[in-house]
């Protein structure tokens, strides 16, 4: 699984990319993370606001940051 954390370094990023990795930790799965910081990369998933949660390439939430138990149902 790829998890990718779309955002320019703010701290709502570091919240989201904080709050993903725990929740993969908590459900014991195989995870590669990314940050993308790039604005070209981050306009390439039609996201306009961040940061964003993308999930083996699709977007599963843009423009907040999900508590830790949202994002493990996302990735289940």
């Amino acid at each position: 699984m790829k998890i990718e954390i779309l955002g320019m370094g703010c701290q709502k990023c570091g919240a989201l990319y904080q709050a993903a990795t725990q929740a993969v930790a908590e459900l014991g799965i195989d995870a590669e993370f990314a940050k993308v910081e790039d604005i070209k990369e981050i306009m390439k998933y039609g996201v306009m606001t961040t940061p964003a949660l993308v999930v083996d390439g699709v977007v599963k939430v843009a423009g907040k940051v999900p508590g830790k138990e949202e994002i493990k149902a996302m990735l289940k």
